[in-house]
């Protein structure tokens, strides 16, 4: 038993250190990439920590039941979305909200214009701040976004673009099989049908200016 969590915690190191070396060098000084310790966690998240400090969290027991490359490209989406600013800040929303209605309600009793004006944009700042995280449209959009940028990582860390849209694919296809949640996979579904439409598109401009097809027609995107 104990040369098996022996052998399971150095596979795991393993794995947080190679995904390091996935970070492009511009992000290896301020990102890191940790282990989950929260219950029933998400497969992959970031989070910004501070202002100068992000993490992505991963839990890596669903992560070991992936394959190599569908891990690389889930990877690159969380790589994406910090690099166009997306992720999650610091929860300070939640706070400022009830801080303007206790400060709304009790400049009501002392019937201070100033500070209650001053107490409802706080409240109307935070409230759209928080309208602006559960934006599910908006989410999806970014989420759709940082396909396009994990594809365009994958190609830089040396993947061919029809192999990147087939590992991305195939990652997203595996969440759908595995996703109970009917609202998380709906997602899932759509950033796939978008990565098809994305993939078509590549491959139609990789065309050469004649109308034929490329130089290895065996290495299709889907």
């Amino acid at each position: 038993m104990t040369s098996y969590a022996t052998s399971t915690a150095k596979s795991e190191m393993n794995e947080l250190r190679r995904l390091r070396g996935l970070l492009p060098p511009e992000l290896q000084s301020w990102v890191t990439v940790e282990k989950t310790t929260d219950i029933d966690p998400p497969l992959i998240r970031c989070e910004e920590l501070s202002k100068d400090e992000v993490e992505i969290a991963i839990d890596l027991v669903k992560w070991d039941r992936l394959a190599l490359d569908q891990r690389n490209l889930l990877f690159w989406h969380e790589v994406a979305r910090i690099q166009q600013d997306t992720i999650p800040k610091e929860g300070w929303e939640m706070a400022a909200l009830a801080i303007g209605l206790g400060g709304a309600v009790g400049e009501l009793w002392v019937q201070d214009g100033v500070l209650l004006l001053l107490a409802l944009a706080l409240c109307g700042v935070s409230g759209y701040r928080l309208y602006q995280k559960n934006n599910n449209g908006r989410n999806l959009q970014e989420a759709i976004e940082a396909d396009e940028k994990a594809i365009a990582l994958a190609t830089r860390f040396g993947y061919t673009l029809p192999n990147a849209y087939k590992s991305l694919g195939s990652a997203l296809k595996t969440l759908i099989e595995q996703t109970p949640k009917k609202r998380l996979r709906k997602k899932y579904e759509t950033r796939l049908d978008a990565l098809r439409r994305s993939a078509a598109k590549a491959k139609a401009k990789a065309k050469s200016p004649m109308g034929q097809p490329m130089e290895n027609p065996s290495e299709q995107l889907y």
